[in-house]
């Protein structure tokens, strides 16, 4: 594994350390997990903003959808 250095606020290293400390963590664990959730839904949040850019892709009327939907039975 290869080791990253960061300065943070001491704020923000005492709410990592009562992450840890709930989750039974330890300091590095929690930083790692966050940083995951954090480029997963980065990635996410890039795919979406490149679909709705996306000029083929149609945009829906919402009320025409839902009288759509509800009206199949």
């Amino acid at each position: 594994m290869i080791q990253i250095t960061a300065r943070i606020s001491d704020d923000l290293a005492s709410q990592i350390d009562a992450a840890a400390a709930r989750l039974n963590h330890s300091r590095a664990q929690v930083v790692r997990q966050a940083l995951e959730y954090y480029l997963e839904d980065f990635e996410d949040l890039r795919l979406g903003l490149e679909r709705l850019s996306d000029p083929a892709d149609p945009i829906l009327d919402w009320d025409k959808v839902r009288r759509e939907l509800l009206d199949k039975d």
